[in-house]
């Protein structure tokens, strides 16, 4: 995981919340198109220019306009365990670190040097209708630009539970039921990318998954029209 914790925000502890709207201060492109209006929902998405406060998740591609990045959409509860925190980040170091991992990771971006990075971690959470004591995921986001390319990294540190009890989970448990979503919606029918084992009972071994043969991270580029 990247440094979380120290400077971050954190999204109010209640069911389906979200944080207000962030006004992020480079435009981001996702899909080819740009943003500048961030939020992030307890749910396990990031969101464009709209808040996402649905508990259970669709099947990509959503055909009703919302552009977002799901780390791991499922029914998070964070006012019953957990926290959600946030930061938006010039830091050098951080940087650093940021354009380090997507040179590694893209071998045709050796020149890449990161100007912002966005930070989204999702702490010991459990899921709607858990309780103190039952399973709790830990996972991240990482969002980094120069201006012009775009990347993700999704960072699984632990995945216990899949779903809420309001999907159909089992409220021991976690799983069962409609379980979590992975990818990234473009906010149209043709740009979208799911995370294979989405909706299915291995979303819960994610973290022993990986696109850059590192179990447990998952990075793209997702300026363009494809990832």
């Amino acid at each position: 995981l990247y440094p979380f914790w120290q400077n971050d925000t954190k999204t109010p502890k209640v069911d389906d919340g979200s944080s207000p709207e962030i006004k992020i201060s480079v435009p981001f492109i996702f899909f080819g198109a740009s943003y500048r209006s961030i939020y992030v929902n307890n749910n396990g998405v990031i969101s464009f220019n709209t808040l996402v406060s649905q508990f259970t998740p669709e099947a990509f591609p959503l055909a009703d306009g919302r552009a977002f990045i799901a780390p791991f959409w499922a029914d998070v509860h964070n006012g019953i365990r957990g926290e959600v925190y946030y930061r938006e980040s010039t830091d050098p170091e951080l940087l650093r670190r940021a354009s380090k991992d997507i040179r590694k990771h893209f071998k045709d971006m050796a020149s890449f040097s990161a100007t912002w990075v966005f930070v989204v971690t999702w702490e010991e959470v459990t899921f709607y209708g858990g309780s103190s004591t039952t399973p709790v995921n830990t996972f991240q986001a990482v969002l980094i630009t120069d201006g012009t390319s775009s990347f993700a990294i999704f960072n699984y540190h632990e995945i216990s539970w899949t779903t809420g009890t309001a999907s159909g989970g089992d409220p021991l448990t976690g799983l069962g039921g409609v379980m979590a979503q992975a990818g990234f919606n473009g906010g149209n029918i043709t740009n979208f990318f799911s995370i294979p084992s989405s909706r299915t009972p291995d979303v819960v071994n994610i973290e022993e998954t990986t696109n850059v043969n590192i179990p447990g991270r998952w990075v793209f580029k997702i300026d363009g029209r494809e990832i």
